[in-house]
């Protein structure tokens, strides 16, 4: 039944901390979250050049302030979303109704797929900006930092894109477990209504009376 799906009827019970670590999903989105730091912290940090002929700062990647500003905002987003999961994932054992289940599920799948897909434009983005960029004094380790950890955000987010698809699949199998109607057979004939006698069991040899005839007949004195 769909009351018990996505695990509502298993919710309670202690919650156990390092249980709670040691998941495949909690390690991802911790794995998430550190990446999404050093990226939008480095090009905070050291992203943003000044040269000595100009007084207006650069990014570092080919001067393309879009890029940084991108890698910023995927960044910041993506650190306070993984937060955020985690708070629920924590949560999510004591949480009895399903449909709050399934939202959280359902919010999970779509906003891990989307940053999957916007981690990736973003390495590819930066990858290119960085291979154009000849600017002096661009750090290069640092711009190399944020590269590489755009992609390993990328692989991240796509691993909770498949924990958040399996677990929703898992949900509507539940609900899939439910009562279902038995299917009528149509083409059979219908069965006779002396088919569940007893064996023996003759037809009653009284007649029924005629249309034309009383059923009670008066006693001859």
């Amino acid at each position: 039944m769909e009351s018990s799906a996505y695990g509502a009827s298993l919710a309670g019970g202690a919650f156990d901390f390092w249980s709670f670590i040691k998941q495949p999903q909690t390690i991802a989105r911790l794995f998430s979250w550190l990446f999404s730091v050093v990226v939008f912290a480095t090009i905070l940090s050291e992203g943003y050049i000044n040269e000595s002929t100009k007084q207006d700062t650069k990014c570092m990647f080919n001067g393309s302030d879009g890029a940084c500003s991108y890698g910023i905002a995927i960044g910041i987003i993506a650190f306070l979303a993984c937060v955020v999961f985690i708070i629920l994932d924590a949560l999510f054992h004591q949480i009895s109704n399903a449909k709050e289940r399934k939202y959280i599920v359902s919010v999970d799948l779509v906003f891990s797929a989307l940053w999957t897909f916007l981690w990736f434009v973003c390495f590819c983005v930066l990858a290119s900006k960085w291979t154009k960029t000849v600017q002096i004094g661009v750090p290069a380790d640092a711009a190399r930092a944020v590269v590489a950890f755009s992609f390993f955000s990328t692989f991240s987010w796509g691993l909770l894109t498949v924990f958040a698809f399996r677990r929703y699949r898992q949900g509507l199998a539940e609900v899939g477990l439910g009562y279902n109607d038995p299917v009528s057979d149509h083409t059979s004939p219908y069965p006779s209504a002396y088919a569940g006698a007893p064996e023996g069991y003759q037809q009653s040899p009284f007649a029924p009376a005629s249309a034309g005839e009383s059923a009670y007949q008066p006693p001859a004195y």
